[in-house]
């Protein structure tokens, strides 16, 4: 279907408006961070402009969000450079091992987030470099260092968040809500496919869920950006939560007999119901029926190993630049955790450095353009300012693509411009400092490159092997944590598929079959149970003990049994009793068909 013109967005350059303006406010807030910064003679005004860039996220609500968390992260940063110094005060090489310690934690502790909470975590590990390592030889400076940098980005969140309420403010509550609604309408066409009994569609099953699952840390930022904000959250993660449900609910609805094909339907229908009632709640800033939490899955194992070589990495360029004996290898140290730190946020940490390694030549271009040929001298602030528009909203242009690459490569210009120019009042002009500058940053990009190729990171497959060993051993312990509800213990487990694709797992056809399959049982085993528990005190008792007992041991026969005395002494078809019955039907069909699966059981 071709799109009317009122459907394509108004652009300019071919680019949409809302990317310009974007990259307007961008510039705006990094002037006036700058600004700011000068007229309070702060030390650090480059950290201002570094912050706004940072911050730089198409939404009010996300540049808010992660503020908050940056702001925290800078604080446990210091407060961990001021530890880490006063306890090796007197010891370089102790000081060094610390901080690749630390880092270690604090990579570990992103890898069991996900969105600005991960950004938080590896921003505390980086900080420790920023500050702690680079006054390595002044410890006793540390703390004024620690302090200044934390005024410099005081600064740089004020201005942005000025500059994102005054001018072209935008929000991400409607264009969620118009998201979640999009995905609501292709679930329905999903689910009215299985009730024609077409060929099941595993790719259309996956893409739905991917979708759904990556809106969670994007739903958190919702909740900044009214005072109804917190409400639309709810509604969002509890849509999400539902959408979910009904997705799964139509998947089982293929290949089931008769009467557990007949309950499922009417699952179906119970589902969408609760979207269209979440969603409706949304859009009128109401609280929803039911107020369901998005819980994300946690690899343990998989984060331990990505923090000790995150630690290794670090611990690695630092023999190097002592062996080296460089001045100023402090700073390129620096670059080396943050490079780490940030790549330790993204699916490959490897392909990360190796971006840092080729835009870090770009970026010095650019950047060597912008100092000795725009302003060639200048002194005047609006010089700065005007000179500075273009390589801003450029770097912005980039970062506002849906392309990852070309986002990436946006915002790694827009920082690292930044820390070459290295704006200050007055500006200085020093060719070889900025070549020096250059060299180390390009130095601490390959050296990290090789030290991930000596050691590298958490292969895709060991990943995947991870993955799906959790999610058997989690079948096979049957529950869900205190305290959680089977639809958000079914979110959970999607978010585990979502992690196990993004480790290559669509092209892994065996492990991904049996990874659904562990979803399936899982989802069902859960819900015929919490069903159960409404007879735990009743003449029904012993019978729901008996069938419950049959869903650990896995006893398809048995609950297949239990399901026909359940249907006998239903007083009518739409009972309790009668939806117990189907659903213990069900969960005995996705048994057999989870043995008939079970790899181990083939090879036998």
């Amino acid at each position: 279907m071709v799109a009317t013109t009122a459907e394509q967005p108004f652009t300019v350059a071919k680019i949409p408006v809302s990317s310009w303006s974007f990259a307007i406010r961008v510039w705006l807030a990094t002037i006036l961070a700058l600004f700011v910064s000068f007229w309070l003679q702060l030390e650090a005004p480059t950290t201002s402009a570094l912050t706004v860039a940072i911050l730089a996220e198409p939404t009010r609500g996300q540049t808010l969000d992660k503020a908050a968390f940056r702001l925290l992260a800078t604080v446990i940063g210091v407060t961990a450079s001021i530890a880490i110094t006063g306890v090796f005060s007197q010891a370089r090489d102790l000081i060094l091992a610390a901080f690749a310690a630390w880092l270690g934690i604090c990579v570990f502790a992103a890898k069991l987030l996900d969105g600005y909470r991960a950004y938080a975590a590896v921003l505390s590990g980086y900080t420790v470099g920023l500050i702690a390592v680079q006054q390595i030889d002044h410890p006793q400076h540390v703390f004024e260092s620690g302090m200044a940098r934390g005024a410099a980005i005081t600064v740089g969140i004020l201005s942005i968040a000025v500059v994102n309420t005054l001018i072209f403010p935008s929000d991400r509550q409607p264009g969620m809500l118009a998201q979640l609604a999009a995905i609501h309408r292709r679930v329905r066409e999903y689910a009215s496919a299985a009730f024609h009994r077409e060929p099941a569609n595993s790719a259309a099953f996956l893409t739905l869920l991917r979708e759904i699952v990556a809106l969670r840390p994007a739903i958190a930022s919702v909740a900044l950006e009214s005072s109804s904000g917190s409400v639309r959250s709810a509604a969002a993660r509890s849509a999400a939560v539902a959408l979910v449900a009904e997705l799964q609910a139509a998947r089982l609805k293929d290949d089931l007999e008769r009467e557990a094909s007949g309950w499922a339907a009417r699952e179906l229908l119970r589902r969408d119901a609760e979207v269209r009632q979440d969603l409706a709640a949304l859009r009128s800033a109401r609280w929803p029926l039911r107020v369901w939490r998005t819980p994300l899955h946690r690899s343990y194992r998989t984060a331990a190993e990505s923090g000790i070589r995150a630690a290794a990495w670090v611990a690695i360029a630092s023999m190097f630049y002592i062996w080296a004996g460089w001045p100023a290898a402090s700073f390129s140290l620096s670059f080396v955790a943050l490079v780490t730190g940030l790549g330790a946020t993204t699916p490959n940490p490897r392909g990360f450095t190796a971006i840092g390694l080729v835009g870090t030549p770009v970026a010095a271009v650019l950047a060597g353009i912008l100092e000795f040929i725009v302003l060639n001298g200048a002194d005047a602030f609006p010089l700065l300012a005007v000179g500075l528009a273009p390589f801003a909203i450029g770097a912005a242009l980039l970062l506002s693509s849906r392309n990852f690459l070309w986002s990436g490569f946006g915002r790694f210009n827009l920082t690292l411009i930044m820390v070459l120019l290295a704006p200050s009042n007055p500006q200085t002009y020093n060719p070889q400092n900025f070549l020096v500058t250059t060299l180390l940053l390009v130095v601490a990009a390959a050296l990290l490159l090789a030290a991930q190729t000596l050691i590298p990171p958490v292969s895709d497959e060991k990943r995947r092997m991870q993955l799906l060993a959790e999610a058997r051993g989690e079948l096979l312990k049957h529950g869900h944590a205190k305290g959680e509800a089977p639809e958000e213990a079914m979110f959970r487990d999607a978010s585990r598929i979502e992690q196990f694709l993004a480790a290559g797992g669509a092209q892994d056809n065996r492990a991904l079959a049996e990874m659904l399959s562990c979803f399936d049982q899982s989802t069902t085993l859960r819900l015929c149970d919490t069903k159960l528990m409404q007879f735990a005190a009743g003449p029904l008792a012993s019978l729901a003990a008996e069938a419950r007992a049959a869903i650990v041991m896995r006893d398809a026969p048995i609950l297949r049994a239990v399901a026909s005395r359940f249907r006998e002494l239903a007083p009518q078809k739409d009972s309790i009793e009668a939806d117990v019955a189907a659903c213990l039907v069900l969960t005995s069909a996705i048994v057999d068909a989870g043995r008939r699966d079970d790899p181990s059981r083939k090879a036998a």
